[in-house]
């Protein structure tokens, strides 16, 4: 070793060296960029559910279907607002209310699981990337 050993920070790097940087260019755009991705694909596969939903799930209500065109509307919005730092708050939101249109049919149930999931882990890259 050519010096003495340094402890290291608590975030992992040895003492007085600055933190580690992601490599982006632009760490706060590319995880808005995630952020609004993962939500228009969401409002796309919900509009596109509708109708497999309808064929081969059965019963689903005009109530139904209006809450998932509600919620695919919704997800656009906030896949435009992601500057906005409320908007990641309103996009978890938006998966529980997902989550809870499974009351309206069960595949809607899966969907808010699996987008849970998905939002869950874009989260967590916005947390790792930005600290």
């Amino acid at each position: 070793m050519t010096g003495p050993e340094r402890a290291p920070a608590a975030d992992g790097n040895p003492a007085g060296r600055p933190p580690r940087r992601s490599g982006l260019r632009n760490p706060e755009r590319a995880v808005r960029g995630l952020g609004a991705g993962t939500l228009s694909l969401e409002a796309l596969v919900l509009v596109l559910a509708i109708q497999p939903i309808r064929v081969v799930g059965g019963d689903l209500g005009g109530a139904a279907i209006g809450a998932v065109v509600a919620l695919a509307v919704a997800a656009v919005l906030l896949a435009g607002m992601m500057r906005r730092p409320w908007a990641w708050h309103a996009g978890t939101a938006l998966q529980g209310l997902l989550m809870l249109a499974g009351l309206l049919h069960w595949s809607l149930l899966v969907l808010g699981i699996v987008f849970a999931l998905v939002w869950g882990y874009a989260l967590h890259v916005r947390r790792i990337i930005l600290g």
